[in-house]
């Protein structure tokens, strides 16, 4: 959006109560009246077009500046239709199947709150989505943790942060691809980026709940009914692997994103149709609407019952929503405001990276959502990174640091609410122990300026 031009100079103090004002109304809907966030920003949206033709910003330019916004989205908006379908086709080759029951084999061994976080990682990654690893097989593993007397609260957080990790590092993520994008950044370069402080956050949660974790050996009928009910489906298969080893080889000769996805997913079509035995003329129905899951276990029908162009219509919306009302902020002239008092304060990197990190938490917890979090503080903050002679990976991987991860950690969030309902666990009664959540935002402020210049 650095092309928009500012049409309106207000002061500072406007520009703050406005923004402040628009940030209450957007919370108001979405934490009071439990909207969907599209219907706050579309009100947002109109408050701001009234600001700007009071202020005599032209509707034309107010036009442009939305159509520029919602513009600068399409690179994600193309990836979202990629993902979409190779989530389905994914579904229909085994792959995501096999992934999950690699998970599901772990959890027999010791150290039950470090297996559980890294299975809900390994399943996370394979899924691309916190909220279905969480509203799946974390039922089951808090199912599991009643049944043998474990903490509730402790298993909670270790469902919550190894569900964050994968939505994190997982190329099928939304917000992954939407953090790499907003700033311009190559989506396989922003995954390698990250790791750089999510591995570390990783590691010492995973040693902090081995730690925590009971000695003994447990095993659950909750796994092997998911093992078995995964297996019947018959989607699994050796050639399953091959999408998952030919993204990896895309990876390591660093094709687009685009172009990776896009092969891993017609690959994944072609054995769907010669293994699993799916007609050729069911491929387009299944790239569309995703794949429907049939198994006598309604828990695995949930697991596998996602994908297709269809899934990815609420995102999309969303994003063009967020980003045409970022357009209207910078026309307004309300962004480069405070843009311009920032750039004039922020000079040391750790400071900028720390601000960083604090706007995008700050808006998780006065608004309670992970897009716009991510939205928001991208486009507030990529000129400062640019002046700064700082990378714009630094920049995606704070926002994706201690934006997408604070998310499940405020409880009138869409993640912290829809958790608390599905876990049965109250996000200030699990937030002590995500610890890879906490230590995420914690992480990059104190290290990440090591790896920000360029």
């Amino acid at each position: 959006m650095n092309s928009i031009e500012a049409k309106h100079k207000p002061s500072l103090a406007v520009s703050i109560i406005f923004l402040i004002l628009i940030v209450a109304i957007i919370g108001f809907f979405m934490i009071g009246l439990g909207a969907n966030p599209h219907i706050p920003i579309l009100i947002a949206i109109f408050v701001l077009i009234g600001y700007g033709l009071w202020n005599k910003v032209s509707f034309q330019a107010l036009q442009n500046a939305m159509g520029l916004g919602a513009g600068s989205a399409m690179g994600a908006v193309f990836l979202f239709f990629v993902i979409g379908i190779l989530i389905s086709s994914w579904m229909i080759s085994g792959t995501i199947p096999v992934l999950m029951m690699t998970g599901l084999s772990i959890i027999t061994t010791t150290w039950f709150y470090a297996i559980v976080f890294a299975v809900t990682a390994i399943i996370g990654i394979s899924l691309g989505s916190s909220l279905t690893t969480t509203a799946t097989v974390g039922v089951a593993l808090i199912g599991m943790a009643g049944a043998m007397d474990a903490s509730v609260a402790i298993t909670a957080g270790a469902i919550v942060s190894g569900a964050f990790f994968g939505d994190k590092m997982s190329p099928l993520s939304d917000t992954t691809n939407l953090a790499s994008t907003i700033v311009g950044v190559d989506l396989f370069e922003h995954i390698k980026h990250i790791s750089l402080t999510t591995i570390p956050a990783f590691i010492i949660s995973f040693i902090i709940f081995a730690i925590l974790s009971p000695g003994a050996s447990y095993a659950d009928n909750n796994i092997a009914q998911y093992q078995d009910a995964l297996q019947a489906v018959g989607l699994i298969h050796w050639s399953s692997w091959i999408p998952l080893i030919v993204l990896i080889i895309c990876t390591i000769f660093k094709l687009s994103a685009f172009l990776s996805l896009s092969i891993s997913s017609v690959i994944a079509s072609i054995i769907a149709i010669a293994v699993n035995k799916f007609p050729f003329s069911d491929i387009p129905k299944i790239w569309f609407g995703g794949y429907t899951g049939d198994s006598d276990f309604d828990p695995v029908n949930e697991l596998i019952s996602k994908g297709g162009l269809d899934s990815m219509f609420f995102t999309i919306a969303l994003v063009l929503l967020a980003l045409s009302f970022g357009g209207l902020l910078f026309v307004t002239g309300i962004l480069p405001t405070i843009l311009e008092t920032l750039q004039s304060r922020l000079r040391k990197t750790r400071s900028i990276i720390a601000s960083t990190a604090a706007t995008a938490i700050g808006v998780n917890v006065f608004i309670g959502e992970q897009y716009l979090s991510i939205l928001l503080t991208g486009e507030t903050f990529q000129r400062i990174y640019e002046r700064a002679g700082l990378t714009k990976k630094a920049l995606s991987r704070t926002l994706e640091d201690a934006g997408t991860v604070i998310n499940p950690l405020v409880p009138w969030s869409v993640c912290g609410v829809f958790i608390a309902n599905v876990l049965s666990v109250p996000v200030l009664t699990y937030l002590p122990f995500a610890f890879f959540c906490l230590l995420s935002p914690v992480i990059t402020i104190l290290f990440g300026a090591r790896t920000a210049k360029k």
